[in-house]
């Protein structure tokens, strides 16, 4: 898993500084944030909806969105460990509208409801790490499986096109998983300030990477860096050796959580900058 508690460091941080504070995190998370992100030039119009998927362990509660108009590479967004919330929503609906078709699952299904995470990102992380030591090599395949599997019985997904999946913070070693567990069906991957993607097992993230065909976008904070500053050189090095399209690259300025708008260390230029480079990623490996 990630580095779970910088959240709560980094929050408290722009607290002490006065650049936001608890109540305004609650102000945003109600309010949806759909406001914080630009629009979408030329944006397909989309149809939303909640739904649910049945997985080798019970019931999942995703989100779903998609163009209205015939069908579209899909998407697999897992969220951080805040979970699916109104931010996750906003960013998936803004790449449907980019033309495709965005599933938001909640990694926490097996024990609870999208809809009873109600905190967001104001949650004390104590609170939700049990649930994300819950998860772990045998549930990130089972699910991606499922999720990949739902996905294609979908009329408004395109089956002549790969599949694209994305991941932030726990989410994204979640992600490099998902293409493990479907190398011929999913084409990008993206990492977003992603934790666990280097450890010293056979079943490392950047080692099961190696049985994929997909291309890798690796978008690393800077304070992550600092913490774990030789994960970049193994990245690229087993990315490089294998002949692998990736990009890896450190944000500076960046800081854990920077790309949901909802975080306290949200950087919309940053969070652009990553916005760019993962519809580029689509636009080549899908």
């Amino acid at each position: 898993m990630c580095e779970q508690d910088q959240f709560e460091k980094d929050r408290q941080e722009f607290e002490q500084r006065g650049q936001v504070t608890r109540r305004q995190f609650g102000m945003m998370i109600g309010a949806g944030v759909a406001m914080m992100l630009p629009s979408v030039v030329n944006a397909a119009e989309v149809k939303e909806s909640e739904v649910t998927i049945t997985t080798p362990d019970g019931k999942a509660d995703c989100y779903f969105v998609h163009p209205t108009k015939g069908n579209a590479p899909a998407i697999v967004i897992w969220p951080d460990i805040f979970g699916l919330r109104p931010a996750f929503k906003t960013m998936a609906k803004r790449l449907a509208e980019s033309g495709y078709a965005v599933l938001v699952v909640n990694p926490f299904y097996r024990s609870k409801k999208a809809a009873d995470m109600v905190g967001g990102t104001t949650t004390p992380i104590a609170e939700l790490r049990p649930l994300a030591s819950a998860l772990n090599e045998t549930t990130a395949t089972t699910d991606a499986k499922a999720f990949i599997q739902w996905l294609d019985a979908q009329p408004s997904v395109s089956k002549q096109h790969k599949i694209g999946t994305q991941g932030y913070c726990m989410g994204g070693s979640i992600a490099f998983r998902t293409a493990a567990a479907m190398p011929d069906r999913v084409g990008a991957v993206a990492s977003f300030h992603g934790g666990g993607l280097v450890n010293d097992k056979a079943t490392s993230p950047h080692l099961i990477a190696l049985t994929t065909k997909a291309h890798y976008l690796v978008a690393i904070a800077e304070n992550d860096d600092k913490r774990s500053p030789n994960d970049k050189t193994v990245l690229k090095e087993t990315f490089e050796k294998a002949g692998m399209h990736a990009e890896v690259e450190v944000y500076a300025g960046a800081a854990h959580g920077w790309c949901p708008p909802d975080s306290a260390v949200y950087n919309e230029p940053l969070a652009e900058k990553t916005w760019a480079s993962l519809l580029e990623l689509y636009k080549k490996a899908l």
